[in-house]
């Protein structure tokens, strides 16, 4: 008995530690997995900023590319091909430099855009097919709003789509 007296203050701290460590091993743990459920929620909270902003963007690439803005932006005394020319490069432009946030949104949402953008841009071409050469920019610009008014409004449509869907990330 005397052999084992020696060890007994050993046994006893090893009797007191491994509850110990088990606890500490199984506090460690849980902390490491909810720092990763916060690194998540932090992700996830992160890329709904990126597509609230993305659906912001091209909300108002879409009110920009609406033939009632698009008539104010150049110098009245172009000649109606200049204008034209001017728009379509202009809308290009501001298409290509929001093309990133595709990223960000639906691919119905952004095949929208693209058809509305490349449907704007037909108009402009086709109200130019149809008026005579003499015709000056101001009746170019309102035959090309009535034109416009006349037809779908696909530019609204987009934008209430993409309405419907910010609210459905938000």
């Amino acid at each position: 008995m005397a052999s084992f007296s020696g060890y007994l203050p050993y046994a006893f701290a090893l009797i007191i530690a491994i509850p110990f460590l088990v606890l500490l091993r199984q506090f460690v743990f849980t902390y490491i997995k909810l720092k990763e459920q916060e690194i998540k929620l932090l992700t996830v909270k992160s890329n709904t900023g990126n597509k609230a902003q993305s659906y912001e963007r091209m909300t108002l690439f879409m009110e920009r590319i609406k033939p009632s803005h698009l008539i104010q932006r150049f110098d009245k005394d172009l000649a109606v091909h200049e204008f034209i020319f001017l728009t379509e490069k202009a809308i290009n432009e501001e298409f290509d430099y929001n093309s990133s946030q595709q990223l960000y949104i639906t691919k119905n949402s952004w095949k929208n855009i693209v058809d509305s953008k490349n449907a704007v841009i037909e108009l402009l071409h086709k109200t130019y097919r149809e008026i005579s050469r003499e015709a000056t920019l101001d009746e170019f610009k309102t035959i090309f709003i009535m034109n416009f008014i006349n037809g779908e409004d696909y530019i609204s449509a987009t934008i209430e789509d993409l309405r419907r869907e910010i609210l459905i990330i938000a």
